[in-house]
C-alpha cells in the first residue's frame, strides 16, 4: 500500500487571515514588494492599510546624505504605503540634491515636496525625542521628513506657474484654481477638494492674490493650510518655474469597500493683538513692487499707541474687492490682510509697510506681536485638539504644524500635540508667513457675516489634524 505524502503548503495557499498577520509585520519597503506579488496579495495589503497613517522623523546630522538616510530608514521601518512626502531642509543644504536623494529613497511616482525651511519640529530619528531646530544666524543644517498614507483619497501636487509674457499673473492664478477644480471633480465628482496644503515663495503680490482667490474659489468645507518658505522643489527639473505648489487631497468616489472617512481639521493659534485706533488710507504709493507708502488719517478718538518696536508690529487691512475665476461673474469679497510696518510718521500720518495690494479707502488697525495672546490662543486650541482624544467616533491619525519662525519657547508649539494627543505622529515646519483657511463670504451673505476672514497670517501657528471614522 502506497501512502500519499502531504504536500507542503505554499505561501499562495495560506489562509487570508494568516497572510494578513504576516504582511502586517513587514517594514514599508518589504510591504511594498509584497503589495506587487499578486492581485490577492494587493487586496490583503489594502485591508491592512485601510486607515490613514503618518510617519515622520528629523535629523540634524551635518551631512545631507547621512541625514536623508537616517530619516528615510526610520520612516520606512514603519508599515506604510506612501502617497505623499514632505521634506523640509535647512538653508545650508542643497535643495536639488535633497530632492534627488529622497525621491530615490521613496519613489518618483508619488508627490514629493522639498522646501527650504526656517526651522523644524519633529522626532529625532536616532534618539526618539522631540526637538525644535530653529534657524541660526549662520543658517541651519537639519531635515524633517513626513510621509502620509490616506486610503480612500487621491493626492496630487499642482503648481502655480510663474507669469510669462503672454499670460499675466492673474491668468496663472486662475489656471491654478481651475487645475485644482478639475482634479477634484475627476476623482470625487465635487469641484472643491477635501484639503489643500500649500508651499509658496514669499512674493508679496502673488502670495496675497493667490490665497484670496483660493479662499473665494473653494467651498467652506475645504481645509487650507500652508506657509511661505525661502524656496521649494516638487519636480526633478524645475528651476524657479513656479511660485507655489499645493498638495491636493480629494476623496475618491470609487474607494474600495471597507474604507472609512478621512477628515482634515485646522486650528489657528494667534500671536497678534490689536492696539490703537482705526486708520483710513487716503493715498497709496507702491515702491519697488514689494512695499507701500500709505498716507492715512485716524478715525475716531485719539489713542496713544507705542510704536517703538516696529519690527514686531503689523497693520491688519480690511479689504473689499471684486473677485472671480476666469469669465464668471465677479462677486464682492471682504478680507483681512497683514502687512509688517517698516516705518511711520511722527504722528502716524503715514505708514511704510511690506507688500503691496493696499488701496485708497481701505481701513486698518495696528497689531502687536504678543506672547500672552499667543499662550492664551494656544490654550484655546489645545482644548479643541483635546476633544479628539478618546473619541468613540473618530481616531486621530496624524498632525502637522506650520508655525512662525519668531514664535515662542523651544517646545511651545509642539506641546499642544504632545500633551493632548500622546502617541500621535506629527511634525512641523517654521515659516515666513502662515496660511490658514479664513472666513471670507461673498457679498450675497454679507448681512450674515460677523467678522472679516483672514487667510494669510503672521506670528501664528497653524495646526492640522487628520482624523478617521471607520
Amino acid at each position: 500500500m502506497i501512502t500519499k505524502m502531504a504536500l507542503p503548503t505554499t505561501i499562495e495557499k495560506l489562509d487570508i487571515d494568516v497572510l494578513q498577520n504576516i504582511l502586517a509585520r513587514l517594514s514599508a519597503v518589504d510591504f511594498a514588494s509584497a503589495d506587487c506579488v499578486s492581485r490577492s496579495w494587493n487586496h490583503v495589503c489594502s485591508r491592512i492599510l485601510c486607515r490613514p497613517k503618518f510617519a515622520s522623523a528629523c535629523s540634524n546630522n551635518p551631512s545631507l546624505l547621512v541625514a536623508i538616510e537616517e530619516v528615510a530608514n526610520e520612516v520606512l521601518s514603519k508599515l506604510i504605503r506612501p502617497q505623499f512626502a514632505i521634506l523640509s531642509v535647512g538653508s545650508l543644504f542643497s535643495m536639488q540634491e535633497a530632492f534627488q536623494l529622497i525621491t530615490t529613497k521613496l519613489s518618483s511616482k508619488i508627490p514629493v515636496i522639498v522646501n527650504w525651511s526656517s526651522g523644524f519640529i519633529g522626532r529625532d530619528a536616532f534618539y526618539e525625542e522631540f526637538k525644535k531646530i530653529p534657524k541660526l544666524e549662520s543658517g541651519i543644517r537639519g531635515i524633517v521628513l513626513t510621509v502620509g498614507c490616506v486610503p480612500g483619497m487621491k493626492v496630487k501636487s499642482i503648481s502655480l506657474q510663474k507669469q510669462v509674457e503672454e499670460h499675466p499673473q492673474d491668468f496663472m492664478i486662475d489656471k491654478f484654481v481651475t487645475d485644482i477644480w478639475e482634479f477634484s471633480t475627476s476623482i470625487s465628482g465635487r469641484q472643491s477638494p477635501a484639503a489643500l496644503m500649500i508651499f509658496s515663495r514669499e512674493h508679496p503680490h502673488v502670495g496675497i492674490n493667490t490665497v484670496e482667490k483660493l479662499d473665494y474659489a473653494m467651498s467652506p468645507e475645504t481645509v487650507v493650510v500652508g506657509g511661505f518658505c525661502y524656496d521649494f522643489r516638487h519636480t526633478a527639473t524645475e528651476e524657479l518655474a513656479c511660485d507655489a505648489v499645493a498638495l491636493v487631497f480629494v476623496a475618491d468616489r470609487n474607494k474600495p469597500p471597507g474604507i472609512g472617512e478621512t477628515k482634515f481639521h485646522a486650528a489657528l493659534s494667534s500671536g497678534l493683538s490689536p492696539v490703537g485706533p482705526t486708520y483710513r488710507v487716503d493715498s497709496v504709493t507702491e515702491k519697488y513692487g514689494c512695499m507701500a507708502h500709505l498716507i492715512v488719517h485716524r478715525e475716531g478718538p485719539f489713542e496713544a499707541t507705542e510704536m517703538e518696536e516696529l519690527s514686531t508690529m503689523y497693520i491688519g487691512v480690511t479689504k473689499r474687492r471684486k473677485c472671480s475665476v476666469g469669465q464668471e461673474k465677479e462677486k464682492w469679497m471682504t478680507s483681512l490682510a497683514f502687512h509688517r510696518i517698516l516705518s511711520t510718521g511722527t504722528d502716524n500720518e503715514y505708514f511704510l509697510v511690506e507688500d503691496v495690494g493696499v488701496k485708497t479707502g481701505d481701513t486698518f488697525q495696528c497689531y502687536l506681536t504678543d506672547s500672552n495672546t499667543a499662550r492664551s490662543s494656544t490654550d484655546s486650541v489645545s482644548n479643541l485638539v483635546r476633544s479628539f482624544n478618546g473619541s468613540d467616533k473618530w481616531e486621530v491619525s496624524g498632525g502637522l504644524i506650520f508655525a512662525s519662525m519668531h514664535r515662542g519657547q523651544p517646545n511651545g508649539d509642539s506641546s499642544l500635540f504632545l500633551e493632548n494627543l500622546p502617541g500621535v505622529t506629527f511634525a512641523g515646519t517654521m515659516c515666513l508667513g502662515e496660511m490658514w483657511r479664513g472666513d471670507l463670504i461673498p457679498q450675497e451673505s454679507q448681512e450674515q457675516k460677523s467678522a472679516q476672514g483672514c487667510f494669510l497670517h503672521r506670528y501664528n501657528a497653524v495646526y492640522l489634524v487628520m482624523s478617521y471614522a471607520p
